[in-house]
Order: C-alpha cells, then sequence, then structure tokens
C-alpha cells in the first residue's frame, strides 16, 4: 500500500508530460480556499521549506501539483526541468514564479495548465496536493472582467471528479457559513463526503471566542472532520521565522489553551500531514479496482485500433466505405443541427443562418412582400370603373355585376404568386448554404464533397420545383371560387353596418399584422425629445410604434399609416442583408400632421442595427 501513492504519480506525470487531456480520474488532494487563507502555509509546513510565492492578489495563477516524497536526501524537481535537482528551496519559488509567468505573463493572468512538482525529503510523508488558485472578486492587471468565474471552473475542473478528496481551508477569524472553500465543496460535494475541513488562524481569533464547536464537527459537519492548524504571522515571515520553530509554537498553543487543550492530538500540522496520507493511501484502494478497469478497457480499444493499423492498406475497400459513412453521419448531424436548431459549439454569432434564417423569410420577409402589395386606390377604382362599364356594355347598369367583382378579385389574388415563389427561392438559397458549410469537413476529399453537395442540391431542386406546383395549384383553388358567405367576406350589408358602427364608436376593426419589429434610432425628429436615441419599433400594416424598450409595455409614440404607402428599397427581394431599408411615404407629398402638430415634412432618414428606415414626405 506505500508504493501505492508514487504509483498514482507517475500516471499524473505521464499525463502532464504527454500534454494530452487527462482521460483517468486520478485519486488526487485539491486544496481550494480563499485568498489569503493560509494555504500556502500549510503546504510549506508540510515540507518544512519556505519555497511557495508570496506576495498580494493572486499569487497561485497555476495549478501546481505538489508531489511530497519521503526519501535521505532533501531536493525539488520540476517535471519542466527533468534531470535538474533544486537543493535551495529559493530557487524553487523563482522557478514557480518565472514558468508561472511563461505561461500566464507577469500582469496576473491565470491558467488552468498545471505544474508538477516534485519534493524529496525525509520529513515529509508520502503525500499528492493540487495548490490551486484562490477566489478573488475583483479583475486586476491583465486579468478579464470574469475573472471570479474563470478561477471558479478551474476549481471545478479538479474537485468535481468523484475520485478528489477535497481540501477546504478556512481562516478561523471569518464566519465559516461565509467560507468559499465550503461553498465551493458543497456545490460538488454536498454530502461532505469527500471534503476535509481545515481551519487556519486559530490564534487570530478575537479574544473570549474559539473554533471549539467546528472543531468537533458540530457546526457545519463533514463526513471526515475539521482539522485544525496555527501557521505563521506574515510578521514571522518577513522575519523568515523557521518552520520548525513554527510547528514548535503551534504545538505549545494547543496544549496551553483551555478550548483546545483536550484536542491537542488531534490538531496541528503534523497531524494534518498524517492523516492526509492515510486518507489519500485508503482513498487509492478503494477507487484502485474501478481505476484498473477503466485502464484495461482503454487499453484494449487501444490495443484494437492499433492492432488495426497494423493491418492498414490504404486500397482497402471496407475501410474506405467506413470513413465516407462516418463523414456522411457526421454531415446529416450538422445539417439536422443547423435546421433544427438544437445547440452547436460552433454558432454563428454574427448574422442569422440556417433554420433562423429561414424563419425570418417566413415570419418577416414574406409578410413584408405581402403587405407591400397594397394596390393604388386610384388606380384600383379606375380599374373597377372601367370593368364594369366593360361588362354592361352598351346598357347602363343598376348593380354591380359580379364578373366585375371576380375580375378585379381574381387580378388582386394572382399578385400573390410573385411574393411566394420568391420565397421558396430563398429557402432553398439558404439550403444550398447549409449544405456547403455542413460539407466543408469533408474538404480533405474534393471529389466526395463535390458529389455530395451535387446529390444533395439535386434532391432539393426537384423539391423544390414540386413545392412550387403544390403553391401555384393552392393559388388556383383560390382563384376557382369566391366563397362569399365567409365570415371574414365583407359584403354590401355588413360594410355599411361596419361603418356606421365605426362612425358611432370611433373605432374600426382592421387585421393589424405585425411586419417587423426591431431596435433603431431617430435623428432630429422634433417630436421625439432627447435627440437620437434608441428605440424599439414595432411596424404592422396600419401603423408604426415606437417603445422604451423590448417589453413593449411604456409606448412613446404611434402614427397610424392611413394613406401611407410602403415601398422597399433594399437591392431587391432577394437581399437578406442584417440591415433592412424601405420607405414609407404619402403619394400626394402632404404633410402629415397629428393632433394639430406637424410631425415632419419633406425628407428624413433613421437607421438601426437591423433596419434602416426611410421617411418620404412628412412621413415620421
Amino acid at each position: 500500500m506505500d508504493n501505492l501513492i508514487p504509483i498514482v504519480n507517475k500516471l499524473q506525470d505521464a499525463f502532464t508530460s504527454l500534454g494530452v487531456h487527462m482521460q483517468l480520474d486520478l485519486p488526487q488532494i485539491a486544496v481550494v480556499g480563499g485568498q489569503s487563507a493560509g494555504k500556502s502555509s500549510v503546504l510549506e509546513n508540510f515540507v518544512g521549506k519556505d519555497f511557495l510565492p508570496r506576495g498580494s492578489g493572486i499569487v497561485t495563477r497555476r495549478p501546481l501539483i505538489l508531489q511530497l516524497i519521503h526519501g535521505v536526501t532533501e531536493y525539488g524537481e520540476f517535471l519542466h526541468c527533468k534531470g535538474k535537482k533544486f537543493l535551495n528551496f529559493d530557487e524553487i519559488r523563482k522557478e514557480i514564479e518565472d514558468e508561472t509567468d511563461r505561461v500566464t505573463g507577469s500582469n496576473k493572468g491565470i491558467s488552468n495548465i498545471p505544474i508538477n512538482l516534485r519534493v524529496y525529503s525525509p520529513h515529509v510523508l508520502n503525500l499528492t496536493l493540487i495548490d490551486l488558485p484562490g477566489l478573488t472578486k475583483v479583475a486586476i492587471g491583465d486579468q478579464p472582467v470574469d475573472i471570479e468565474q474563470q478561477i471558479k471552473q478551474m476549481i471545478f475542473q479538479f474537485i468535481r471528479k468523484e475520485t478528489c478528496l477535497i481540501l477546504a481551508v478556512t481562516p478561523a477569524n471569518t464566519d465559516l457559513a461565509n467560507s468559499d472553500a465550503l461553498k465551493l465543496a458543497k456545490e460538488v460535494d454536498p454530502q461532505g463526503v469527500r471534503t476535509i475541513g481545515v481551519i487556519t488562524k486559530l490564534d487570530l481569533m478575537d479574544e473570549g471566542t474559539d473554533a471549539r464547536d467546528i472543531l468537533e464537527n458540530k457546526l457545519l459537519p463533514l463526513r471526515r472532520g475539521y482539522i485544525g492548524v496555527v501557521n505563521r504571522s506574515q510578521k514571522d515571515i518577513e522575519g523568515r521565522k523557521d518552520i520548525h520553530q513554527a510547528l514548535a509554537a503551534e504545538r505549545k498553543f494547543f496544549l496551553s489553551h483551555s478550548s483546545y487543550r483536550h484536542m491537542a492530538d488531534r490538531l496541528g500540522t503534523p497531524y494534518l500531514q498524517r492523516v492526509l496520507n492515510q486518507q489519500l493511501t485508503n482513498h487509492i484502494r478503494d477507487t484502485l479496482p474501478g481505476l484498473r478497469d477503466k485502464l484495461q478497457k482503454q487499453m484494449l480499444t487501444l490495443e484494437k485500433e492499433v492492432e488495426e493499423f497494423k493491418h492498414f492498406q490504404p486500397g482497402d475497400a471496407s475501410i474506405k466505405t467506413k470513413a465516407m459513412l462516418q463523414m456522411i453521419q457526421q454531415l446529416q448531424s450538422d445539417f439536422e443541427r443547423t435546421i433544427e436548431g438544437s445547440g452547436s459549439a460552433l454558432v454563428n454569432t454574427n448574422e442569422l443562418s440556417g433554420g433562423a434564417k429561414i424563419n425570418r423569410i417566413f415570419h418577416e420577409r414574406l409578410r413584408f412582400e405581402i403587405v407591400k402589395m397594397a394596390c393604388d386606390e386610384k388606380e384600383l377604382r379606375r380599374e373597377i370603373s372601367f370593368a364594369i362599364r366593360n361588362i354592361h356594355g352598351i346598357r347602363v347598369g343598376l348593380f354591380t355585376p359580379d364578373m366585375a367583382f371576380e375580375a378585379i378579385v381574381k387580378r388582386q389574388i394572382a399578385l400573390l404568386k410573385e411574393p411566394v415563389i420568391k420565397c421558396v427561392d430563398l429557402v432553398v438559397q439558404e439550403l444550398s448554404v447549409v449544405v456547403r458549410m455542413c460539407t466543408a469537413k469533408m474538404g480533405r476529399y474534393p471529389r466526395l464533397r463535390e458529389e455530395t453537395e451535387r446529390i444533395i442540391t439535386t434532391h432539393v431542386r426537384q423539391r423544390e420545383h414540386s413545392c412550387k406546383e403544390q403553391i401555384l395549384l393552392l393559388i388556383d383553388f383560390e382563384l376557382a371560387y369566391m366563397n362569399t358567405n365567409h365570415e371574414d367576406f365583407i359584403g354590401f350589408a355588413n360594410a355599411q353596418n361596419k361603418s356606421e358602427n365605426a362612425n358611432k364608436t370611433g373605432t374600426r376593426q382592421l387585421g393589424n399584422q405585425v411586419i417587423r419589429k426591431g431596435h433603431m434610432v431617430i435623428q432630429n425628429l422634433g417630436i421625439m425629445k432627447g435627440g437620437s436615441r434608441p428605440y424599439w419599433f414595432v411596424l404592422t400594416s396600419e401603423s408604426i410604434s415606437w417603445y422604451k424598450d423590448e417589453d413593449e409595455k411604456e409606448k412613446k409614440f404611434m402614427l397610424p399609416l392611413d394613406g401611407l404607402k410602403l415601398r422597399d428599397i433594399e437591392q431587391g427581394f432577394m437581399s437578406m442583408s442584417r440591415r433592412v431599408t424601405f420607405a414609407l411615404f404619402s403619394p400626394d407629398g402632404r404633410n402629415v400632421y397629428k393632433e394639430g402638430q406637424e410631425i415632419m415634412k419633406n425628407f428624413k432618414k433613421c437607421t438601426a442595427n437591423n433596419a434602416i428606415f426611410v421617411f418620404l414626405h412628412c412621413i415620421i
């Protein structure tokens, strides 16, 4: 059993030196705690030497895997300086600082790449500890603003593994309920099975107070209990007080203190070192069967792959077929995620793509094109007049003929063909883009990629033809029969009743469809006090409104679009840029008034992150 810890150390060194992600959860002890909790002092007391960097702020900026090995001589050895023995522990401290700066820079940056240090000494027991950075709240130097979250993620990378014991270091002069170390440990070990509590700075507690309830495991109990230690003060460190003297002072403190005298044999650094050695040995012994099984499975898998590659023949048809099927399956998975939006690490953060863009085509672009189809009322009246007179011929009719109604309505319904067909074209275009993007992983095999794109594109084009036929057939259905009995149809009697009700109540009931929503900035507009500001707008078929924010609770202004026309002034319907441009204008060139106030005249332009509105001839 004494050789268990050295064996795990060799595995740990092997993974680190290979520079690969550790596939095995090796049994280990991770030291966590807030800044200045006393983690470094505890580790130095184990060794009996000053060798860890000290200072203000974050001092430990990379994980330090400290392997303590009982030996005859006393020296240190780094994995990145293999073969070089550090007899002077001040040089070990400098090497830790230099190696940290080589990876993280000299301005307080952090990294999760570990430093492996092996210390041989006759004063230590076989023990492996991982010293992790202390939690910080405020970023300094080159540290990112989310430094606290990054340190937490680094700590969780180690302590969330079931094979990792957690050494939670907490100073006694702070409230245990606010302990950063215990809070982190509680998130991954809620039952306290893997957590060992260490209480430092017992000599700095206020007079008349003690940590007896904590050390007796009565307050916030842990399965493995708490152990109290007394480290050197900052004055002792600056005065280069010998660690052996500090350990003697620690022993004297516990024996002389009335609250700790009865448990002095279960307190102090030497006892903590023995407990950790025993706990880690037992932990390795308990996890060894599962570790061995996992190693054997991985070894069998690797041996199988090695055996396959020994007999690998580049021209083997079965291997080619297998590789091709794997790429096709990956293509299918990528295509499905892109369209369905089921989540991908390579999500586009710059513009809409895939399923989101198709969604926009149906719910925004198609609606916009249909609303834009609104005919010119003067021209429509002229057409109606000619249709009625031509149908009556030489006779002077008394009633409006049905044939005139059908002729005009059919012409309006037929106008739907162009936007819906263009909508299909846009969807097909986006599907082609998605196919090219998903086949990019086949770039090593250009002929396979070309043939795959050809097959998929051909199938899409075939479906496109069938889809357009179905759409045109649906429009022909609508042209074939006019259902004047439908509840939405407004006949002469219904139109008269609704008109009279509207005049009485002052309200109108219209189908008010939302065409577009987004942010815009209105500039140099008299009605908008405060100058150029971003607003959330809602453009419907009847009005344009803007609100303070996306909740649409506080409306700033609303302008009815009665008598105003909508015109697309983009490059065309096929344009799908993130900034959309269209115009609202009065065909008569008149100024617009609301409640006696002239809103605008001549020309105004408003820009937005996703829309540009050009208002012509007195539109907002």
